[in-house]
């Protein structure tokens, strides 16, 4: 399966260009040309990715349907 991540690059006061993932909450990085910054990117995209699957497999999770009748009472409108 085939992901996209939208990034945002930016330039920082001190010259090195910064990246963050949208998609990805907390994820930043930066580097002193665009070519090491989009290296740098791929890879922690890549290793954030192995750390999702590696929580999903350690997670017992699972999903359970409760049914509730709702009971209405209806106002009589007084004429």
């Amino acid at each position: 399966m085939k992901r996209e991540f939208n990034v945002i690059l930016e330039r920082d006061a001190d010259g090195y260009f910064v990246a963050s993932v949208l998609n990805l909450p907390g994820f930043h990085t930066q580097a002193q040309t665009l070519d090491e910054l989009m290296e740098r990117i791929r890879e922690a995209i890549e290793l954030c990715l192995e750390f999702e699957e590696e929580q999903q497999d350690s997670l017992d999770v699972g999903i359970q349907r409760i049914a509730k009748d709702l009971c209405y009472t209806v106002g009589r409108s007084k004429s």
